[in-house]
């Protein structure tokens, strides 16, 4: 199905030198047009700002006709049918239309054609199979549109034979389901998902993680992803999930007060998980070094309580033990755990923000200074005396506690 000017090309179009490439491939013969998320997004009223472009050209074709148009590229995909195209410093990407010869459910072996219907069947699902020209004309070729407007999300064809194409389509699948669905999820797309959920296995961790974080992103993830799980698509790779709940109540909570949204925040109310499982979850998903710190530690203080944070005496602690990242992300994680949203929520928000973090007023020297014969118990010292500072709500001034490290110093000379 062709639209005439149906697509308002300034959605996708944000730097006007794009037509020169346009230009490029129809000098040297050739279609260029823009497909897949960008040309969805745009449909949908989502802003997209990564932009896949596909030409009737071949490979070497296009490296040719931009040449010809000075325009730089890059062979960032050349075996596959795919070249890099420098526009103002940043690469555009341009697969030339393929069909595949051979697939093992991780790979493809494509041959080059110049049949826009024959490129378009080998997509995943509908609404990832629109094209659009440089003036908004839309080539749908299965009925994308359509079914982007009912929120309906299935796949081209026979639903197994796309996911054996590639097992990751089926966590595409569901992706896309809890971005754009508005029904109930496809029945015939559902079955062959779960008949083929063992080829997941097959495909890398990486590939599983980030597919799965982007899942976890979205608005409807507790929706997808309990379906998900009742149908055990992720059993072999995730223990199972129970806090749906309160993964959709801290969805909304971040949505009603604009609060930027966390992968590792949503990832850790799903499962509440103690010390063991926290660090065996991070290191499962590989979480970097820092990232895999602060899950832990938000599993580690499970005494941390949600009257902590209401007090401001017992939060200028917190803060200054743990820090203000540890402190928002552990309030929220509470918050959500409870189903309740604390009375004073935006206050404890902004204490968190702005509250002075205190600083401990001795160092090593002043301990030396006090007069300690070993220099082996400083760091003791150090310690006592910090706690009995905090301890104190921060009030002790320098004074007060080099007085007291007189004292401690004393009977720890005396004892030696």
């Amino acid at each position: 199905m062709i639209r005439d000017n149906y697509l308002d090309i300034n959605k996708i179009v944000f730097d006007k030198k794009i037509f020169k490439l346009f230009y490029a491939v129809q000098s040297h013969g050739g279609v260029l047009r823009f497909v897949g998320g960008a040309v969805r997004d745009a449909l949908a009223g989502i802003k997209n700002f990564d932009l896949d472009l596909a030409t009737d050209l071949s490979p070497e074709e296009l490296v040719e006709a931009c040449e010809e148009n000075a325009l730089k590229t890059v062979p960032i995909g050349i075996k596959f049918g795919t070249v890099g195209v420098v526009i103002n410093n940043k690469t555009l990407e341009v697969t030339s239309l393929r069909k595949d010869i051979k697939t093992d459910g991780r790979h493809a072996v494509v041959e080059f054609t110049s049949d826009w219907n024959t490129d378009a069947s080998r997509r995943d699902l509908t609404i990832n199979a629109i094209y659009a020209d440089e003036n908004g004309t839309v080539f749908d070729y299965y009925n994308g549109i359509d079914d982007l407007e009912k929120g309906i999300v299935r796949f081209i064809g026979n639903a197994g034979q796309r996911i054996k194409e590639d097992y990751l389509r089926i966590l595409r699948f569901f992706r896309f389901y809890s971005i754009f669905g508005k029904t109930d999820i496809d029945s015939k797309a559902l079955k062959a998902c779960i008949e083929n959920k063992d080829g997941l296995r097959s495909l890398s961790l990486e590939r599983i993680r980030d597919e799965l974080q982007k899942i976890i992103m979205t608005d409807n993830a507790a929706k997808t992803l309990k379906i998900m799980f009742d149908n055990d698509i992720l059993s072999y790779f995730l223990p199972e999930i129970k806090n749906f709940q309160n993964l959709q109540f801290l969805i909304n909570l971040v949505k009603k007060y604009n609060i930027p949204t966390n992968f590792y925040r949503r990832f850790f109310i799903l499962y509440n998980p103690d010390v063991s499982l926290a660090q065996n979850l991070s290191s499962r998903l590989k979480f970097s070094k820092k990232n895999r710190d602060l899950f832990i530690d938000w599993a580690t203080y499970s005494d941390v309580t949600l009257p902590d944070f209401e007090n401001v005496n017992s939060l200028r602690k917190l803060l200054y033990l743990h820090g203000r990242e540890f402190c928002f992300n552990k309030f929220l994680i509470l918050v959500s755990l409870n189903l309740k949203e604390s009375s004073h929520f935006q206050d404890i928000l902004r204490q968190i923000d702005n509250l002075d973090i205190p600083i401990f007023p001795l160092k090593g020297k002043d301990i030396i200074d006090a007069g300690i014969l070993n220099h082996h118990h400083i760091s003791d010292v150090l310690q006592q005396l910090e706690n009995f500072w905090i301890e104190n709500n921060f009030s002790l001034s320098f004074n007060d506690l080099f007085a007291q490290a007189q004292n401690l110093v004393s009977q720890i000379n005396n004892q030696d």
